[in-house]
This record gives structure tokens, sequence and C-alpha cells, in this order.
């Protein structure tokens, strides 16, 4: 399980909603653009030694989806894939030259799209967006490219709250 702690999946994801992640999906099938996954911090912190009673309380909350990582991850989506070239103009998104079609934004957060200048994704990485683009710490700005050594998984089931309940 995790916890939505932000708005920046709005109106995909609302704060406080809370999805189950399959951790087992790219093991057997590939990554592909549109997918919304749960990614490791690609710059992660060095944090203090919570002790092991503290410790394993909080692996506990992790677990159940009530408690944030020590160390936060990520929720996002994929829009471009490793050896992918992309590029925003005139808030549209173009991979490899294309205009990408985005049916999951409203028309406000397509106008918050901004400009991006080109660029090609390492083999090893993806390039990531919040669907509130307005709102969202992505790979545009403070991420950057998410290496796919840190995806965790693949958000495929809003589970809390009851009446938001479905597929991601």
């Amino acid at each position: 399980a995790f916890y939505i702690p932000s708005g920046s999946m709005v109106p995909t994801l609302e704060i406080g909603d809370r999805v189950f992640v399959n951790k087992l999906a790219y093991d057997i099938g590939d990554i592909e653009r549109g997918d919304v996954i749960v990614f490791e911090n690609p710059h992660p912190q060095q944090l203090p030694d919570r002790g092991i009673v503290d410790g394993f309380l909080h692996w506990l909350g992790e677990g159940v989806g009530v408690a944030q990582p020590a160390d936060e991850d990520f929720i996002k989506r994929v829009v471009a894939l490793p050896g992918e070239k992309v590029e925003i103009r005139d808030d549209v998104v173009y991979v490899d030259g294309a205009a990408l079609a985005e049916p999951y934004l409203s028309d406000a957060a397509t106008a918050q799209n901004g400009d991006f200048p080109e660029q090609f994704i390492p083999d090893d990485s993806l390039f990531v967006m919040g669907d509130n683009r307005g709102n969202s710490a992505d790979s545009r700005f403070g991420l950057g490219f998410v290496p796919l050594d840190k995806v965790i998984g693949k958000a495929f089931v809003v589970i809390w709250p009851p009446s938001r309940a479905g597929g991601v």
C-alpha cells in the first residue's frame, strides 16, 4: 500500500488516497508510457538511525500505508521511456517529435506543462511527470531522470477511501 501525500497527481490521485502497488509488474512485463509508478527518491538523503523499536514501528506503518517511508518515495506518470527524446513546447509534450495524447489531464493541467528543452532519456532511465502539472516536482525540475533500478512498482488500484476505490 502507498499513501498519496501530495496533490501532484490530482485528479488521478487525491491527497490521502491509498493505492496498491504491484511490485512484480515489471518482473514479468515492461514499463509503458502512461503507467503510474512508485519509485525511490533518485536523490536520497542520509537519515539518522531510528533505533530498533522506532525503526520497527515505522517499518510496520509503512507496510500498511499509514506512515511515510524514511526516505520519501514518489508516485508519477511515465511520459518518456529509455532512449526516447522528450521536449515540451508551448505546453505540449512531444516524444520523439510527436505530440503526446494525454487524456488523463484536465485542460488546466495541460496549460501548465510549461517548456522543457529537448533531451534524450538515458538508456537506464525514465522521464516522469505528475498529472497536476502546475504542482509537481518531477523530471522537469527537481527529480531529473528516474533510474530504472529505483522503480518499486506500478500503481494499479485505489483502495481508500471507498468512495474513490477503483483502477488507476
